[in-house]
């Protein structure tokens, strides 16, 4: 039995049913996400490589970059995330902060040059390994809706039965983990060195955990207080791959122009295990207690933990980026990539999806996104800006719920090793509703700021 996301009503004692846990839905916007992370001249420049190439993560933007390079290169970057999340429920606004480590990005390429043998005057090969989105994160979420869902105690022997429908505290806290990582093969080649072709390949793993912790405080009127507590968990693994293929063209030596297709990724396979299961007329691990009893409910008493397991496929919407890029020599450049991705095109199955797959078509819209970079050398420094905006998928989204980053570089030059940094900040708003079920709740005000110090190295092999 697939995992309930949606309103069951229990009527045993006015239990209620809740799902708090991000459905399948929220699910597949998260495992379609792209945090951009790249080398750190990648990231500094806003990821606005469609037509500049010559970056080993260019490859994942447009593979006929790989091509650009001049000789064998390879790459490892490290990067730093400071993620602040700024809720408010109900008035009540609570601020949490966490600091991440990870290795973003290693790759390297390989060219051949073929100038004398054919008017195909060089080919490349490329491997990259790149950190798409790390989901390592957590907020809590506290105030008083004045509505209570758990308004009975289960062991209550009282008739009639006591009401603790007066609401005092709701608290949330929801931690988030694991990541999706792509490692992506390329292949290209310079056609009369005007004419830069490529196709990839690319595949993916994905590790996704989420615990949510719902807390409740209500009474009955007459002093006596009831408190619950209610855990929700679920891990989903799964891999897929997808493919790509792109072309550059240099009219001149000032001027590239790049497009690019990213076919859907096509997950062949996500497992997730889950307690959200009904479990003695709960969705999930539930403790309650009151005031006047020293009792405790617990429906995990004497090892009832039920889980289970579902087994599905997600297709993820595909990618065209039109780009083009002004070259001033050895000096500097300026570029620009625009991306459409429709995210109507998401697809679940396996199992009776059709609510989830109606809400893709009806609620999400083809999401489009600008990047800018620019990059200026003095002789062995070379200092890096960018701009990095997408739309949100949500149609209904405020503008606020739109992502906007911008970034700051800089790169020295050792010879055959060149150091990159590179620092970006970036700012949008969400919303979680952790009462799906009862419309008479709002849901929490997210407001989600990311700092990043990208740094790493390139070397000429």
């Amino acid at each position: 039995m697939r995992k309930i996301i949606f309103v069951l009503v229990f009527t045993a004692m006015s239990i209620p049913s809740n799902a708090q846990a991000l459905g399948y839905d929220g699910l597949s916007l998260i495992f379609s996400k792209n945090d951009g992370n790249g080398s750190a001249r990648f990231v500094a420049m806003g990821g606005a490589f469609g037509a500049v190439g010559g970056d080993v993560t260019a490859m994942t933007i447009n593979p006929a970059g790989i091509s650009i390079f001049n000789g064998n290169n390879a790459a490892v970057t490290f990067q730093t995330r400071n993620t602040n999340y700024l809720t408010n429920y109900y008035g009540n606004s609570i601020s949490t902060q966490e600091d991440y480590f990870k290795v973003s990005n290693a790759g390297a390429v390989f060219t051949i040059d073929n100038s004398a043998f054919d008017e195909w005057t060089k080919l490349a090969i490329g491997v990259n390994y790149r950190n798409l989105a790390d989901f390592e994160n957590s907020f809590i979420a506290e105030g008083n809706s004045n509505f209570a869902s758990f308004i009975n105690f289960p062991l209550d022997t009282n008739d009639p039965l006591i009401i603790y429908d007066n609401a005092e505290n709701q608290q949330f806290s929801n931690f988030y983990n694991g990541d999706f990582s792509e490692l992506s093969l390329a292949f290209s080649g310079v056609y009369e060195e005007t004419l830069h072709l490529g196709a990839g390949l690319s595949f993916y793993d994905l590790t996704f955990s989420q615990q949510t912790v719902l807390r409740e405080t209500n009474n009955d009127g007459s002093g006596n207080t009831l408190n619950a507590r209610f855990y929700q968990e679920n891990l989903t693994t799964g891999v897929g791959f997808s493919l790509s293929a792109g072309v550059i063209y240099k009219p001149t030596k000032n001027f590239r122009f790049g497009l690019s297709y990213q076919s859907p990724t096509w997950f062949t396979e996500v497992i997730e295990n889950t307690n959200i299961i009904n479990n003695d007329g709960f969705l999930g691990d539930t403790q309650i207690e009151i005031s006047s009893d020293p009792s405790i409910y617990d429906n995990t008493f004497g090892i009832n933990l039920p889980v289970q397991e579902l087994l599905y496929k997600l297709r993820t919407p595909s990618k065209i980026t039109a780009s083009a890029a002004l070259i001033f020599g050895k000096f500097g450049l300026i570029s620009l990539d625009y991306s459409s991705k429709n995210f109507r095109g998401l697809n679940l199955s396996g199992d009776d999806f059709s609510q989830e797959n109606t809400f893709f078509n009806r609620q999400l819209r083809k999401s489009n996104s600008l990047h800018a970079g620019t990059e200026w050398r003095f002789n062995k420094l070379s200092i890096r800006g960018g701009y990095r905006f997408e739309q949100s998928p949500n149609i209904n989204a405020p503008n606020s719920d739109n992502l906007q980053i911008y970034s700051l570089g800089l790169g020295y030059n050792f010879g055959k090793v060149k150091f990159n940094l590179a620092y970006t900040t970036g700012n949008n708003t969400s919303s979680y509703n952790f009462y799906p079920q009862y419309n008479q709740v709002q849901a929490a005000k997210l407001d989600i700021t990311n700092t990043t110090i990208t740094g790493g190295f390139s070397f000429s092999l």
